[in-house]
């Protein structure tokens, strides 16, 4: 019996993230902080023309309307979008409301992506204070934003390569 060799996923470089990936990654932006987000949107779109790929921003007031707009496009998925990156923060406050924004925001996200196929990096910050989200929001495509686009780029890789294997 011949055992096959597991491989390693490749880390997306800028062919896999190319345009040839299918349509434009959308991007849903919380900006209850404007500076970290402007920070957090500065990376992922060094990092998506970094790798020559299209995108549409959209913008909400903050993290929990991140996961409604994005099952709103839930239906575009994947004949105009191909993959989404959610940007946004939350910070530490006095009361439990803190606990109450980053579980859902970050549960209701995952299921509208998971529910609907679609491939998502996530960037939204849970940070105790604002120097931390300055400190992760920052550095282009060193921080969070980029992660979030290169983490979203593997996600549409592995999919096609997926696909490949079905077709």
């Amino acid at each position: 019996m011949v055992q096959k060799k597991a491989t390693t996923p490749a880390t997306p470089t800028a062919t896999a993230g190319g345009p040839e990936i299918g349509g434009k990654i959308l991007i849903i932006e919380g900006r209850f902080y404007d500076d970290v987000a402007d920070a957090l949107a500065e990376g992922a779109i060094a990092e998506l023309d970094a790798n020559g790929v299209h995108y549409e921003r959209v913008v909400v007031p903050g993290a929990l309307e991140i996961p409604q707009v994005l099952a709103a496009a839930a239906p575009l998925f994947p004949d105009v979008y191909v993959g989404a990156v959610a940007l946004g923060c939350v910070i530490r406050g006095e009361t439990s409301h803190y606990d109450v924004v980053c579980h859902n925001a970050n549960h209701w996200l995952m299921d509208a992506a998971i529910n609907a196929g679609i491939p998502i990096g996530n960037a939204i910050l849970t940070v105790d204070t604002k120097e931390q989200a300055m400190a992760r929001a920052s550095g282009g495509r060193n921080g969070k934003g980029a992660d979030a686009v290169r983490a979203c780029l593997a996600l549409i890789e592995i999919e096609h390569r997926f696909s490949e294997q079905i077709s």
